[in-house]
């Protein structure tokens, strides 16, 4: 759920999968949020009919926009209690409207622990579980579209440009977590890849601070486009950043059936029920 638009995948990896996609009703959804959980979860029960989807449960990946994270570090020696203590000192906010969540993640170093730490618009997350289950299903979790976007893709570390999202967005991805998001507004009718370059400018920075270990020069430049990144666009990009620029790789054992570009999200969604 994002962009304005709904996408829904059931199966497994390996087996057969359904897939279906339809926009969001007008005014139901404004980027990731949602206004009106009641159209929204009309139009998913409609999509879910539709794609003969039978399950009674759904997990959700929501934009990024309904949140902010950081990828923590602690020793190895660091109790569940101290990560739990150090999260909500470094995400309180001070408000009852964000709620915090966070799970453990590779670490920099093999005497590391590290935490994926969220704060989410509370508001926002009831509103998402509220239009499911208006659809008619129970939600069962939400997650972030850039931390399944990084469980899909077949590039441990890499930079993730997302060209079907509005705006879109980059994802620095270490060692499949997410470490930076940024969005922007990619000029399409101009120098796109000059556009995209001026967009990874501050999250190459921000790599720097943020600790992981697996992104380095060689790491390349992932877009997910439909259709796929012209040549001549693809050849500039690598020219301005001096990295290699690839087109999204098919997850593992997806059903040949299921259109894997768009559905990179929900295909990080399965890869989470079934790892």
């Amino acid at each position: 759920m994002s962009s304005e638009t709904l996408r829904v995948v059931e199966g497994l990896p390996g087996g057969p999968m359904r897939c279906g996609e339809a926009g969001a009703p007008p005014g139901s959804m404004q980027g990731s949020r949602v206004p009106d959980p009641a159209a929204l979860g009309q139009a998913l029960r409609q999509l879910v009919a539709r794609s003969e989807i039978m399950t009674s449960r759904a997990v959700v990946a929501a934009g990024d926009s309904v949140a902010s994270f950081r990828v923590m570090s602690f020793p190895r020696s660091a109790t569940d209690a101290d990560i739990d203590a150090a999260v909500r000192n470094q995400l309180d906010l001070g408000t009852s409207k964000m709620a915090r969540r966070h799970l453990e993640v590779p670490g920099a170093a093999p005497e590391e622990r590290a935490v994926f730490a969220a704060v989410w618009d509370r508001a926002q997350v009831v509103a998402i579980a509220e239009s499911i289950r208006l659809a008619g299903l129970e939600p069962a979790a939400v997650d972030l579209k850039s931390l399944c976007v990084a469980r899909a893709l077949t590039r441990d570390s890499c930079i993730f440009v997302d060209l079907m999202s509005a705006p879109a967005e980059v994802v620095l991805i270490d060692k499949h977590v997410p470490r930076v998001w940024h969005a922007f507004n990619a000029e399409t009718d101009r120098d796109l890849a000059r556009s995209i370059f001026d967009a990874l400018r501050p999250v190459l920075g921000l790599s720097r601070r943020s600790g992981g270990t697996g992104f380095g020069p060689s790491s390349p430049i992932v877009v997910r486009a439909d259709p796929p990144l012209v040549s001549g666009v693809a050849t500039r990009l690598e020219e301005l950043t001096g990295r290699g620029v690839l087109a999204v790789d098919p997850p593992p054992r997806v059903d040949p059936a299921v259109r894997y570009v768009p559905y990179l999200a929900c295909l990080g969604l399965i890869l989470r029920r079934s790892g």
